[in-house]
């Protein structure tokens, strides 16, 4: 028992050394010291909201008849998409939010060319798997195809109904050749007719899309399934296709080119190439979710500059600084040496709350702000109900030892059921935030919850560690008002 409280200060202090490394950084970096390579390299610089950083907010609704159904899983999906587009754009700390039952609330904090965002946005997306033949274009590459067209289906393979398909990477050559499956080829002209190549099908043919990883190599790959109505003509192309490259389009711009191995009989495919864990999901998503379920129109757009966050930023640690040296200077005064201790715990919890705001990591919006600020007068409140537990084990005649155990055991359940109300709360709130598409109130409850919960850590395992590391040699009868009180117990 001795010992273990000198353990807790050690895994306490290594903690707080932890926050202040990760607080005072912009990136963190370990690397392996015996072949120099890099384990982690994470930026985790503070991040804030569009009201303190400036930015785009824009309002999108479902650009379809007032009386056309709109679900809810579509917004969700569209809300997906929509993100993943705009991350795409180099747009960070996108914050997008469902809006029931037909608009989409949309945020782009530090973004520098919003034309270019809104005008991704409205686009529909149209996923295409399209016939290449022999010779391949590179990834990247912007075709023309004839889907869409009045032009008469070739080969018939117009509308497949299903496939299996296992694939890898075709090598891209240079320049697109005509040797495809073009709908029109070149004819010797003074101007060159571009090649228009044959869509075999789009992603509306796709039933699911993952990632997974091949049992023999580990090598991540992309398996899909087709609906069932495409297996059938499907398996057709496939099977009079071997060893042909068949391109995965997105928007009219070439994002894979897998080779056909062989025929697609099942209506499930596989397909291969030197795929990371990310650039496997990324293309899974384009797969699944090429093109919105619906399409949308921008209702409202506005800019907003960064002076109001600047300001707001000042006027937020100014409160803060306030707020904070209020509660230490009350702790300290009112309940002396464990208030000093407590002031020691609220540190630790002020640092703790900022390092995991930085790698979770949260974005700070200024309601966030004032729930952080709001929560650090709570942090106190599970300390005050121990120390007055503490009191009265002392004028009960309990040496210091035992006042702290049966403080702390007595005072907990009151702790417990606080805390977990305003957690309750906090739920309510972050729901009734993302339901309703009320960004402010989401980054409220967050960082209310995050700091109800490392205050709940600091409570139980920092102030009572401190209290056992420097009271358990004290004579409480010698220092009464070391601890506020003024007569000695019986």
């Amino acid at each position: 028992m001795t010992r273990r409280p000198y353990l807790m200060l050690g895994l306490i202090l290594l903690l707080t050394a932890l926050a202040i490394w990760v607080d005072s950084s912009q990136r963190i970096t370990i690397t392996n010291p015996i072949n120099q390579q890099t384990i982690i390299d994470r930026n985790v610089a503070t991040r804030l909201g569009l009201d303190l950083r400036g930015g785009l907010q824009t309002l999108l609704e479902a650009d379809l008849p007032a009386d056309a159904s709109v679900t809810s899983d579509d917004l969700k999906v569209t809300r997906q998409i929509l993100e993943s587009r705009a991350n795409a754009l180099g747009v960070s700390e996108v914050l997008m939010q469902v809006a029931p039952p037909r608009r989409i609330v949309a945020e782009f904090p530090g973004i520098s060319n919003p034309e270019e965002v809104v005008a991704s946005l409205q686009q529909t997306g149209l996923l295409e798997f399209v016939d290449m033949g022999t010779s391949p274009v590179e990834a990247g590459t912007a075709i023309q195809t004839d889907y869409g067209q009045s032009a008469t289906e070739s080969s018939g393979t117009s509308t497949p109904e299903s496939a299996t398909l296992t694939a890898t990477p075709a090598e891209a050559s240079p320049t697109p050749a005509a040797s495809g499956t073009p709908e029109a080829t070149a004819t010797p002209a003074v101007t060159e007719t571009p090649t228009i190549y044959h869509t075999v099908m789009t992603g509306a043919a796709l039933k699911t899309v993952n990632v997974v990883r091949d049992s023999t190599t580990g090598a991540y790959e992309i398996s899909f399934v087709l609906k069932t109505e495409s297996a059938t003509m499907f398996a057709d192309y496939t099977g009079s296709h071997v060893n042909q490259y068949l391109a995965i389009v997105l928007d009219k711009k070439v994002v894979s080119v897998p080779v056909i191995k062989n025929q697609i009989s099942d209506g499930q495919g596989v397909i291969q190439g030197n795929f990371t864990s990310a650039s496997a999901n990324t293309l899974a998503i384009q797969l699944r979710y090429g093109s919105l379920p619906i399409p949308v129109k921008i209702v409202e757009s506005r800019t907003v500059g960064p002076t109001l966050g600047e300001e707001s930023i000042r006027r937020s640690e100014i409160a803060g600084v306030i707020g904070l040296t209020i509660v230490i200077l009350f702790m300290a005064l009112y309940y002396r040496l464990p208030g000093v201790l407590a002031d020691l715990a609220l540190g630790v919890y002020a640092l703790t709350s900022l390092m995991l705001f930085k790698l979770i990591p949260v974005v700070l919006t200024l309601p966030g702000i004032a729930g952080f600020i709001l929560s650090i007068g709570m942090a106190v409140d599970a300390n005050i109900l121990i120390f007055e537990r503490l009191k009265e084990e002392l004028r009960a005649g309990h040496n210091l030892r035992q006042a702290i155990d049966l403080g702390w055991s007595r005072a907990w359940p009151s702790i417990r059921d606080a805390n977990f109300s305003t957690l309750i709360t906090c739920g309510i709130l972050f729901w009734f935030g993302n339901a309703f598409g009320a960004s402010l109130v989401k980054g409220f409850s967050l960082t209310l919850a995050l700091g109800v919960v490392v205050s709940l850590f600091t409570a139980i395992t920092v102030t009572r560690t401190f209290l056992h590391v420097v009271l358990d040699n004290i004579k409480f009868a010698e220092h009464p008002r070391w601890f506020g009180i003024q007569e000695n117990p019986r």
